[in-house]
């Protein structure tokens, strides 16, 4: 695949999985590069992973050479995912809190790539409430999670613990690279099975005449990820969509638009559903009356452009018989944004309005730093990618319904 993996070997008995791991990616052409901790020094060592990474293995954040050079930053960029396996209790609970005490942590506090954990760790450490919050706060932060597995363990015990085989997580790499990717580890429990969400996304375009429309800008890049987020979390999506040059995500069902009133029919006839999400940058007027022939700008009987009022597609399903239990609006402002995010909240009879400020460069980019407004909290997110928004997005959701 010409992808470069940053390998993380943490300290459990597990370690030495990771050996056959560099081997199994190496065969389906990703190389490897070692980052061995000091408690993975104790199961497996540094010669043995050098020789099967044909690289460099790196272990120290104080070493003179590769410190010259930055080692921990250039090692955090290089690699296009960072796989930690095994991923101990002591691993991810300092990357969720940001400590960075030797080169792994560093590392992990340094990069930005995407991480895989692989967890590896006795069935009560695994269960503990302050693992599992971890787990969650680096999920939230856009890190995938591959196991544990259920069996036997070498402490003896039995329950989930045990770290995923090295040709289920190469699997997991290639799922990763390809964009094929879900919340909640790859595997496991879908928190949003059985629920149908309904989302919009993109533009509309209203008609001058053949040729000429009025519009706003939108990629559909932000609507695109939230719809792909909540497919892999186990929810039915469908996604009406105005015109965008990009494809659906994988399992999402697209219903393609053009005008704010094809959006508002379309979404109706896409009812019942549990959840709205309002991301479309729906026109708020459209032309009065629009020309069938392109007009021509030296004709003499050039008509005035007039105006009429779309519909207001949010409110209406928000004041639907057959309501969704949750619905979100998306609130784009310039200024002012919390403040126009509650009005919107309560002039529209929403639940939830997700407000940004586009005044820089969300429209069309790759970025967002989002506010989650509800009736009585403002939850103010950190700049994420669209992807990584997205989820912490879903998670929410998902959360609403547990």
């Amino acid at each position: 695949m010409n992808k470069r993996v940053l390998l993380i070997i943490g300290g459990g008995i597990a370690a030495y999985k990771s050996l056959f791991l560099i081997r199994v990616l190496a065969r389906r052409g990703i190389t490897t590069r070692v980052i061995l901790t000091k408690g993975g020094s104790e199961f497996v060592t540094a010669l043995s992973a050098g020789g099967l990474s044909g690289d460099k293995v790196y272990t120290d954040l104080f070493d003179l050479t590769d410190e010259a050079d930055m080692g921990h930053i250039e090692l955090s960029r290089s690699a296009d995912l960072v796989v930690v396996a095994p991923a101990t209790a002591d691993l991810m609970a300092k990357a969720a809190h940001g400590i960075a005490n030797d080169l792994a942590t560093t590392t992990l506090s340094a990069t930005d790539k995407r991480t895989l954990y692989v967890p590896a760790m006795n069935v009560r450490m695994w269960e503990n409430p302050a693992t599992q919050r971890n787990v969650k706060t680096l999920t939230e932060d856009g890190a995938f999670f591959l196991g544990p597995d259920e069996g036997e363990m070498a402490c003896g015990e039995f329950g989930f613990g045990r770290m995923a085989e090295p040709e289920e997580i190469a699997d997991a790499v290639e799922k990763i690279f390809k964009g094929d990717t879900t919340l909640d580890g790859l595997r496991g429990p879908k928190p949003l099975k059985g629920k149908h969400v309904l989302i919009t996304a993109g533009p509309t375009r209203e008609p001058i005449d053949p040729v000429r429309y009025l519009s706003n800008h939108s990629s559909g890049k932000q609507g695109y990820a939230i719809a792909g987020a909540l497919a892999t979390m186990g929810a039915k999506v469908t996604l009406v969509s105005g015109p965008v040059a990009i494809d659906a995500p994988p399992g999402v069902d697209l219903v393609k638009v053009e005008t704010a009133r094809e959006m508002l029919s379309a979404c109706e006839q896409a009812l019942p559903a549990n959840v709205f999400i309002s991301v479309a940058a729906v026109a708020d007027w459209r032309p009065n009356n629009s020309s069938n022939k392109k007009i021509k700008k030296d004709q003499s009987d050039i008509p005035p452009l007039t105006l009429a009022e779309n519909p207001d597609i949010l409110k209406t399903l928000s004041g639907a018989r057959d309501r969704p239990d949750l619905v979100i609006g998306f609130a784009a402002e310039t200024n002012d944004v919390v403040k126009h995010a509650k009005a919107k909240l309560s002039k529209k009879g929403c639940d939830w309005i997700v407000a940004n400020d586009v005044s820089g460069d969300v429209m069309g980019g790759d970025h967002n730093a989002m506010i989650l407004v509800t009736s009585n909290d403002v939850e103010e997110w950190p700049r994420l990618t669209k992807q990584d928004a997205a989820r912490r997005l879903a998670i929410k959701i998902a959360e609403e319904f547990s």
